[in-house]
């Protein structure tokens, strides 16, 4: 397995339990493919940089974990099929 780092944004209309859910789910796409978020840090609403789909801000969650390439690719694959994800991103640890 290797080290990912990894990030999403979710819309900010969603209450603290949707977002809790999410969180869960993401993190159970990494187990049931054999790997493991190592650390998960909630960095919360914040400004987004530029707006997307209308929105000034965003809640932010940032990842590590140590992953196999189908758990990457089924993180991608829901990650752009969830609308309450506005971006995604995971990129190897050097």
């Amino acid at each position: 397995m290797r080290k990912y780092e990894g990030m999403f944004i979710v819309r900010p209309d969603l209450d603290e339990d949707g977002y809790k859910a999410l969180i869960e789910e993401i993190e159970k796409i990494f187990t049931d493919h054999g790997s493991k978020l190592t650390a998960v840090d909630v960095w919360g609403m914040k400004d987004l940089a530029y707006e997307i789909q209308d929105l000034r801000k965003g809640y932010y969650v940032v990842f590590k974990a140590e992953a196999t390439p189908e758990a990457v690719a089924e993180y991608d694959r829901i990650c752009n099929i969830r609308e309450d994800v506005l971006r995604h991103i995971i990129v190897k640890e050097q």
